[in-house]
This record gives structure tokens, C-alpha cells and sequence, in this order.
């Protein structure tokens, strides 16, 4: 045992040795203080260890180290922003990985305003690209909360959503061109678009969503659309989910393409944000059970000009049908990114409020007001003093499903034990409906036992087959996804 210690300490020792020499001293540390605040997920969930922080400047020396590490056995944890929600990008506590960053490859290398379309590599920040695309007229449709540190790369491989795929779709959607290095350091570059291109399997797609687990992206070329000329933002307040699925259909055949973004959140949610956020004042004057935050973009100002008039038949239509009880339309730049601030400060919100168990689900959306409106009594019911709150992107059918541990509850031991049986009735549940366990945040570590429970024998064995084919030596993000 002390023989074989021995030698593993050699050999990561040898292996430091040549990627030190291949980096250089900014690409490589091994100092504790610098790899610490990268060893822990953004929820707190999962902390683990590394043998060194790798922080490569290009695309060939990502792929000259992950040939280094192929021939030395050392397993590789890619990690962009470090801003994940499922343990995807967090080193088990083994101390055998190497956690690889692609922060310092933070170049937008091309963006083409005639084309609508930027190249940039992986460490690009989503915030970065916002506002070059903007400067050019131009706009990158996907947002979140984490733009701030969200990069290019780990919202390919976690085929990110946001508030817009109810219009532009996720990241599959949006990506146009990939490049990628793969298990035994050989580059897949097909970062030139082709709107039409038969050439057997579309292997781009494979790469995304795969959460580092068949290659390590290194930049992608993506889709742009024209900048924003005009915007509407909305706030309604409903009785049931039931009536904001119909406000929804009704804002679709109304508002048409038009229609960007709506998220609905329960009064709880709104109270939240507003204990957490004293600042923060609730956009109608009477409680509702649901609220519905309802946006139109349009991209010339032509159609801007039209943008009242649409938000104001729509919501009066609502009215006359029953739908809504009350609305409002916000009447300054300013006052729709307040409505849009609710919308983004209610996970920290919930947070604030103590433990929970958080799900990141979709169902079929016509099926999503039935199916909150059974989850929810039957978790409280079978869990006394917890409460199921429910908001997110009615639109694409997606929601997050969160259950609030009873007060007083002890973090650490009310998820290991009832946390731990809440979701996995949840995602019982969500399977029952013919959903997805993970609609958005991938599945990382944390839904990783969940998925081989509930997930497709043949879809999951063809996914193992894959895995197995272009990473044999299991070297890729092991331990995560399949």
C-alpha cells in the first residue's frame, strides 16, 4: 500500500513537472490559496480536491495538456464560471483530478454584424458578449441570473435556457459552430456555420450538454439576432396556473414572435423578494395567488411603435376574459428591469428563508398547471411543515420546484435524510408525467444516481456507449452525468 502511495505521489509529481513546463507560472498552481474558492459549487453543496488548477491560454494548449494527462492517467474536471447548479464542475475529494479552468481563454475572436454571428472562446463571460453583441447593434438572446460569471463554455456544456427559449431556444439552439478538444487531445473544429451541412452525425450536438464528459469546449460560434428597439414588459396578477396557461396561449396568438419571455411566480415567491429586498414593491395593489411577468421585443421601430398598443389589447382581452384580476405595464426602462429584478432575485430569496430542496424540472406545458397543482398538496402532505413553491418559465414547461425545509430545520441533516426522499419522490413524480428530472441545470453530480434510476435503459446505455467510445479511459468529468 505505502509502495503504491509512493509511486502515485511520483507520478503526479512528474506529471506537474511537465505541465508547469507546458503552461507556465500563469497557467499552473498548485498553491492551496489560489485553487481553493474553485473547489466548492455555487450552491455550497460540494467540495472536493485537486492535485493543481490548470488555467490554459489557447485551444493547443488545452489539447497538448489533455494528451499529457492521457498518458499520465490524470483525470480532468473542466470548469468555466464555476456558477453550475448540479456539482458538474467540482473535483471529488480523492485529490486525483486536475480541475481545469478556461477563465483565461476569455477572447471574442470574430463578431459579424452582416452574418449576426460571434466567435468566442470558452472563457468568454455571458455579460461580456451582451454587450459586444450590443455595441454592434446586435444582441446574444440568452440571459440569467449568472451572466455576471456564467461563461460561453459551461453554458454550451450544460445546454443552458434562461428567460428567453420561450422565443430563441436553449444553447442547442443558438450555437452555431463548436470547437472541442476530446479525450486523447485531438481538436474537433467545426466552429464555420453552414446553414446546410449532410455529412453524417451533427457532432457539435453531441459535445453540448455532455457537461465536459466527451470533450472540453473551447469556443463556439453563435447566433445573434438584432438589438432591441423596443420592449414591453407586463406584470399580471391571476387566480390559478390554470389561468396563466391561458393568458399564455392568448399572448402567443396576440403578441405572436413578439413574445419573448413569461415566467410566472406565486404570491409566496413575491413576499420572498420583498423580505429579502426591502426596496422592492409589489407591482399591484391586491395579492394574487399567481403573477405572470409577460415581455415583447421587437428588433426594428417599426414594430416598437406597436408594442403599446399590443400590450394593451392583450392585457384588456385578459381582462374581459377573466384571466387576470389586475396588470400593469412598466412605463420606463427602469421599471421593467424592476419587474425583471423580482424574477431574478427569488432564488436568493427562498435561499434566505432556510433549507430546500431544489428541482429543476419540465414537464409537457400543457401539462404544467396540473401537474403543480397535484405535486404540490401531495408533497405537503406527505412531508408536514415543509412548503412547494413553484415559478419559472411556464412558456417552455419549465419550472423550478422548490420545497422549503419546516422551520428550525438542520441543513446538513434535513437534506440528507427527508431532503434526499423529497426529490426523489419529485422527480418520481415528474417521471410519472412524462418529464425531465433536469430541464435546464444539467445533471452533474447531484442527479447523476437519479438518472441511472429513472432514466431510459436504451437511452441511457446508448449514452454510456458513447461515453465509453470517445473517453475510454473515463478521464473526462468522471463521476458526473453518466
Amino acid at each position: 500500500m505505502a509502495q503504491a502511495r509512493l509511486a502515485g505521489l511520483v507520478m503526479h509529481h512528474t506529471f506537474l513537472d511537465a505541465a508547469a513546463n507546458l503552461l507556465g507560472p500563469k497557467g499552473l498552481t498548485t498553491q492551496s490559496d489560489d485553487i481553493e474558492p474553485w473547489l466548492t459549487d455555487w450552491r455550497g453543496r460540494y467540495t472536493g480536491k485537486a492535485i493543481a488548477l490548470a488555467s490554459p491560454a489557447s485551444t493547443a494548449e488545452v489539447a497538448a495538456l489533455v494528451r499529457l494527462c492521457a498518458a499520465h492517467g490524470v483525470k480532468i474536471v473542466p470548469q468555466g464560471g464555476n456558477s453550475g447548479m448540479s456539482g458538474g464542475a467540482t473535483p471529488f475529494d480523492g485529490g486525483d483530478e486536475l480541475l481545469l479552468s478556461l477563465r483565461r481563454m476569455n477572447r471574442i475572436t470574430a463578431l459579424d454584424r452582416a452574418a449576426r454571428t460571434a466567435t468566442c472562446e470558452a472563457g468568454v463571460i455571458l455579460q461580456i458578449l451582451h454587450e459586444a453583441a450590443e455595441a454592434e447593434g446586435l444582441r446574444f438572446p440568452l440571459s440569467l441570473g449568472g451572466k455576471g460569471s456564467a461563461t460561453i463554455g459551461g453554458l454550451v456544456s450544460t445546454n443552458a435556457g434562461g428567460t428567453q427559449v420561450l422565443r430563441h431556444g436553449s444553447m442547442r439552439a443558438l450555437v452555431l459552430g463548436l470547437e472541442g478538444v476530446l479525450a486523447d487531445g485531438s481538436v474537433l473544429n467545426q466552429l464555420v456555420p453552414l446553414k446546410k451541412d449532410n455529412r453524417g452525425f451533427d457532432l457539435k450536438q453531441v459535445l453540448i450538454g455532455s457537461e465536459g464528459t466527451l470533450g472540453i469546449v473551447t469556443a463556439a460560434t453563435l447566433k445573434l439576432e438584432p438589438g432591441i428597439a423596443g420592449r414591453s414588459v407586463m406584470w399580471a396578477g391571476t387566480a390559478s396556473l390554470q389561468d396563466a396557461r391561458a393568458l399564455l396561449l392568448l399572448a402567443q396568438d396576440m403578441a405572436g414572435d413578439l413574445l419573448e419571455g413569461f415566467e410566472v411566480l406565486p404570491q409566496h415567491s413575491l413576499e420572498a423578494v420583498m423580505a429579502y429586498m426591502p426596496d422592492v414593491r409589489a407591482p399591484l395593489a391586491d395579492t394574487y395567488a399567481w403573477h405572470a411577468l409577460i415581455e415583447l421585443v421587437a428588433g426594428d421601430t417599426e414594430t416598437a411603435a406597436r408594442l403599446p398598443d399590443i400590450a394593451e389589447n392583450l392585457l384588456g382581452a385578459a381582462l374581459e376574459r377573466g384571466l387576470i384580476g389586475d396588470a400593469t405595464i412598466a412605463a420606463s426602462e427602469d421599471q421593467a428591469e424592476r419587474l425583471w429584478l423580482i424574477r431574478e432575485s427569488i432564488s436568493p430569496a427562498e435561499r434566505a428563508i432556510g433549507p430546500a430542496m431544489q428541482h429543476d424540472i419540465s414537464v409537457p406545458v400543457e401539462k404544467m398547471p396540473a401537474f403543480v397543482e397535484a405535486a404540490v398538496p401531495a408533497l405537503e402532505s406527505a412531508w408536514p411543515g415543509t412548503m412547494a413553491v413553484c415559478f419559472g418559465h411556464l412558456g417552455d414547461g419549465n419550472v423550478h420546484f422548490h420545497v422549503i425545509a419546516p422551520p428550525g430545520s438542520d441543513r446538513t441533516q434535513w437534506e440528507a435524510g427527508d431532503g434526499k426522499a423529497i426529490s426523489a419522490q419529485v422527480h418520481d413524480m415528474v417521471t410519472d408525467w412524462g418529464g425531465s428530472i433536469s430541464a435546464e441545470h444539467g445533471i452533474g453530480r447531484l442527479k447523476r444516481d437519479e438518472l441511472a434510476r429513472l432514466g431510459d435503459p436504451t437511452m441511457l446505455a446508448m449514452m454510456r456507449a458513447i461515453k465509453h467510445a470517445l473517453d475510454p479511459h473515463g478521464l473526462l468529468n468522471p463521476g458526473k452525468l453518466v
